[in-house]
């Protein structure tokens, strides 16, 4: 029988270790560029989610300094804004996208306050769920 020489055998095996950790650094490459993508996209709703937060404080702020006109910044969210909303909602509008408003005003007389309802809907990509943001606020008589 014939024995091979130590050296003889071991050929190859530095380029079978190179070649299994460029598979390995591929492979944890490729997690990265995916993380790094649902981080850009957790990036985009969190900035929707800010200017729909403040969209709706600053809008609570008009009504609050308009309390006598309170019962006209009602507004469907298929409606069109009248003249008290038309500017919040322009701008509204080119901060979020597509944005649906709606925008309620309860009189509730018993405790001697109104309650503003204000809802902000917008759709980021055409096959994503809808996201909303919500705030409902008290104004004293």
């Amino acid at each position: 029988m014939k024995t091979i020489p130590s050296r003889r055998r071991q050929g190859g095996i530095a380029l079978l270790e190179a070649m299994v950790a460029i598979v390995i650094l591929g492979i944890g490459l490729l997690g990265t560029v995916g993380l790094q993508a649902r981080a850009y996209s957790a990036l985009s709703d969190a900035g929707a989610r800010a200017e729909a937060t403040l969209a709706a404080e600053k809008l609570i702020g008009i009504i609050n300094a308009d309390v006598p006109n309170i019962a006209q910044y009602n507004l469907a969210e298929t409606g069109t804004p009248n003249t008290n909303l038309a500017a919040w909602a322009l701008e509204t509008r080119q901060n979020i996208p597509g944005a649906i408003l709606f925008v309620q005003v309860q009189d509730q007389a018993a405790q001697n306050r109104y309650m503003v309802d204000i809802s902000i809907r917008w759709q980021r990509k055409a096959k994503s769920e809808t996201n909303r943001h919500r705030v409902i606020s008290y104004i004293a008589r």
